[in-house]
C-alpha cells in the first residue's frame, strides 16, 4: 500500500471520503427499530421480540407480506450504490418485513447482532460455510456430523478446491493436529446426532483463537434456549429450524447468527445460492417461536425423566443422554449446559435392529419418523436415516451400534410417554 495514503487530503475530487475516514458503522439487524426486549428474559423475548405491528392497520402481529419486489425510491437507490442493500426493502430474496421480523426475534434469543433465515437448515449450513472459505481453504470438521453436512464437506468442497479433515469432536489434541496451514475453519456440533456426544465449545473457542481460525457450531440439539453459543465465543451459530426453533414439525428452514460483519459475509453467498426464507414461512417460524421457551422447558425435563426410565429398565443396554450422571461426559455436561440437556435421547435395545424396529412398530405415542424437536415425539433408527449415508465399518467407527435407537421426546404428558414405552418393551420381550 502506498505510504502517503494515510496523508491524503480527507475527500477525493468528486467528493466521497477514502476508506479510513469512513464513518458510517454496521448497525444490529437489519431492522424497523429495536425490537429485541433485551432486558428480558427467553421466555419473553420467544413472545414479543422481533414482532412488527402494522402502522397502518394497527395488527397485533407481524403480517405476512407475500410479495416478491417492493417499491424503489431515493433511499433504495442510495443504499444499492453504497452496497447497502441488505438494510433497504428492495426484492424478497434480498429481505422482506416478513424475515426481518422472525430474523430479530433468533437474534433476540441468541444475543446476535444480526441473523439470517434459510429455506432449508442445509442452505444455511452451506451458504455459512462457503461465506467463510475461498479456494484452497481447509476445514476441520467431525466424524459425527450430520450425514447432509458430512456429504456437503466431504463430497462438494473438493469442487470447489477446498478440503476437510474430520475428527473426534471430543478429543482436542486430535483436532489441533488436524489444523494445516490453509485451515480457515472449524465446524461442529455442538451435541452430536446420533450419540450426543458434547463438544467441549471454551476449549474449541480457545483452539481457533489460537490459531486465527473461524468457529461456526451447529446447535441444532440444544438451541439457543439450552446454550447460547456466541455468549461463549463462537463466531457463528447455526440451526435447522426445521427442529426445535419451529417445534411443529410442518416447516423447513435453517437460520445463522452473529457479528453483523460476519452474517453481512453470508448475505451475498445467500442471495448466490438462492436459499433465502419465503415470507409465509417466516410468518410460521415467528409465530411458533413464541411458545420456544414454553416447547423448551418440556421437551428437557421430559427427556431426563425418560433417560433415567430407560436407564432401568433390564433390556435395554446403553442410554446415551447429557443429564445421567453415566454419560461419558457428564461433568463437561455440568459446567456447559447446567441442567439444560436437550429433548433428545439415544438408546440401544436388546436383540439388535431386528427389536428396535419391533419396539417403533409397537409403540403408540412416539411417531416413526425422520426429523425431530417436534411438539410429538419422534422416533428412527439412525442407521437408516441420518446416518445412512455412511457405511456400517463408518458407523461402527462413531459408536453407532446395533439396536440403536434415537428419540425426540415431545411434549406429551411425561407419565404417558414412560406408560407407553412400559407396554410396548414388555409386549416384544
Amino acid at each position: 500500500m502506498n505510504n502517503n495514503f494515510n496523508n491524503i487530503e480527507n475527500k477525493r475530487k468528486d467528493g466521497s471520503v477514502w476508506f479510513n475516514d469512513l464513518t458510517r458503522k454496521r448497525t444490529n439487524g437489519p431492522s424497523f427499530k429495536d425490537y429485541r426486549y433485551t432486558e428480558y428474559t427467553d421466555e419473553t423475548k420467544s413472545v414479543h421480540s422481533g414482532q412488527y405491528d402494522d402502522p397502518s392497520t394497527g395488527a397485533l402481529g407481524t403480517p405476512i407480506f407475500q410479495c416478491s419486489t417492493f417499491y424503489l425510491n431515493e433511499s433504495s437507490y442510495k443504499a444499492i450504490e453504497e452496497g447497502r442493500g441488505r438494510d433497504e426493502m428492495i426484492y424478497t430474496r434480498y429481505g422482506n418485513p416478513s424475515q426481518w421480523s422472525v430474523q430479530e426475534k433468533i437474534s433476540a434469543l441468541e444475543n446476535a447482532e444480526s441473523s439470517i433465515v434459510f429455506c432449508s437448515g442445509m442452505a444455511a449450513i452451506s451458504s455459512a460455510i462457503l461465506a467463510m472459505l475461498d479456494k484452497g481453504s481447509h476445514i476441520v470438521s467431525s466424524r459425527d456430523i450430520y450425514g447432509g453436512t458430512y456429504n456437503f464437506l466431504y463430497e462438494d468442497l473438493d469442487k470447489f478446491g477446498m478440503s476437510v479433515t474430520f475428527t473426534s469432536p471430543t478429543n482436542i489434541n486430535e483436532i489441533e493436529a488436524a489444523i494445516q496451514e490453509n485451515t480457515k475453519l472449524l465446524y461442529f456440533e455442538a451435541l452430536t446426532n446420533p450419540l450426543l456426544k458434547i463438544t467441549p465449545i471454551k476449549d474449541l473457542v480457545a483452539l481457533a483463537k489460537k490459531h486465527n481460525l473461524r468457529l461456526i457450531i451447529d446447535n441444532t440439539f440444544l438451541t439457543p434456549y439450552n446454550v447460547k453459543m456466541l455468549d461463549l465465543g463462537v463466531d457463528l451459530v447455526v440451526n435447522s429450524a426445521t427442529k426445535y426453533l419451529n417445534g411443529h414439525s410442518d416447516l423447513i428452514g435453517g437460520t445463522v447468527s452473529g457479528s453483523r460483519k460476519l452474517v453481512d459475509r453470508i448475505w451475498p453467498q445467500m442471495l448466490k445460492n438462492g436459499g433465502s426464507m419465503d415470507p409465509h414461512a417466516c410468518f410460521m417460524l415467528e409465530r411458533s417461536l413464541k411458545t420456544f421457551a414454553l416447547r423448551m422447558k418440556t421437551h428437557n425435563s421430559n427427556a431426563m425423566e425418560l433417560a433415567e426410565y430407560l436407564e432401568n429398565h433390564p433390556k435395554i443396554k446403553n442410554v446415551y443422554y447429557p443429564g445421567l450422571q453415566s454419560h461419558p461426559q457428564s461433568e463437561l455436561a455440568k459446567e456447559q449446559l447446567k441442567g439444560r440437556n436437550s429433548g433428545m435421547i439415544s438408546f440401544e435395545i436388546e436383540g439388535g435392529d431386528k427389536k428396535s424396529h419391533e419396539l417403533l412398530k409397537t409403540l403408540k405415542l412416539p411417531k416413526e419418523a425422520t426429523s425431530l424437536g417436534g411438539v410429538e415425539s419422534l422416533i428412527s433408527l439412525p442407521y437408516n436415516t441420518s446416518q445412512a449415508s455412511l457405511t456400517k465399518e463408518q458407523r461402527k467407527s462413531i459408536g453407532i451400534n446395533d439396536g440403536l435407537i434415537r428419540l425426540s421426546v415431545g411434549i406429551e404428558d411425561i407419565d404417558d410417554i414412560i406408560s407407553d414405552f412400559n407396554q410396548a418393551l414388555h409386549s416384544i420381550f
